[in-house]
């Protein structure tokens, strides 16, 4: 591999931030792209945190926000992944990257295309191998999960939250109002259903959001996040014994970072 192999990531929730992991630790050069204000959930495991904080460490990686391209070779030199706040791509043309991954999880593509890099991936619904992304990885939990696709899409989102421990859309809290949600609980807390874990500031008052399972809280969006009525804003995680799971990337976050991996090694090959 040349010594300036770039790989660039759209996007640092975090099932792109197990793919960045992977790719840092693979020894890869990573930069992360992210918009202004993050909405992740799981926030100790998710790159775009460091758009808040400045920087976020786990796992034994730490990203570092930059203000300015410029500005990532000091951090790639620290050994560490530079994450930029770029929403629509546009350093992608100057640095002309040797991989675009859109790990954004939008459910539809937002702009990434095949002229971006020698080699796109795109993760989930909304691309189409061949014609907009080179690959595409599955991130529908089960039996395809992190699988590549060299031809077509994934499979359609369906809504529904993949299974943990039995449970699926009741795990997975969204706003029921418009406003500024205010945390009452924290991640890592154990909390009972019908517990109240935040309340949304209206307009018209407070709006009170309980668990809607008994369990580990394992992911809550940042305090004072500004959300649309429907907005995923928490996480809540059945098997309470599971504490370490809120520090560590997930089983399907390191499923798809496999397959692209995967994909980006077996299209470099290809095109040698």
């Amino acid at each position: 591999m040349k010594k300036d192999f770039l790989v660039i990531v759209r996007g640092g929730g975090d099932l792109a931030t197990g793919c960045i992991h992977r790719l840092w630790s693979a020894g890869f050069k990573v930069l992360v792209l992210e918009c202004a204000a993050p909405a992740a959930i799981r926030r100790q495991v998710s790159v775009c945190e460091a758009v808040y904080e400045g920087s976020n460490v786990f796992e034994g990686m730490t990203a570092v926000l930059i203000n300015n391209v410029q500005e990532a070779d000091s951090v790639w030199q620290a050994g560490n992944v530079p994450v930029l706040v770029d929403e629509t791509g546009a350093c992608v043309e100057e640095l002309k990257p040797d991989v675009v991954v859109d790990a954004i999880i939008a459910k539809k593509n937002l702009g990434t295309n095949r002229s971006m890099a020698t080699i796109t991936v795109g993760l989930g619904p909304g691309f189409n191998a061949g014609e907009d992304v080179d690959a595409v990885i599955e991130t529908m939990r089960g039996h395809k999960l992190g699988r590549v696709i060299l031809e077509g899409s994934a499979i359609p989102n369906t809504g529904i939250p993949g299974a943990v421990a039995g449970v699926t859309k009741e795990r997975v809290i969204h706003a029921p109002a418009a406003g500024v949600l205010k945390n009452v609980c924290h991640i890592t807390d154990v909390v009972e259903k019908g517990q109240i874990i935040a309340c949304i500031e209206t307009s018209e008052g407070n709006v009170e959001v309980p668990a809607t399972i008994s369990g580990l809280l394992r992911g809550l969006i940042r305090d004072g996040y500004q959300v649309t009525k429907g907005f995923k804003i928490a996480d809540i995680d059945p098997r309470v014994e599971e504490y370490e799971n809120c520090f560590t990337i997930s089983d399907k976050a390191r499923c798809i970072a496999g397959g692209v991996l995967e994909a980006i090694l077996y299209l470099k090959n290809e095109r040698k």
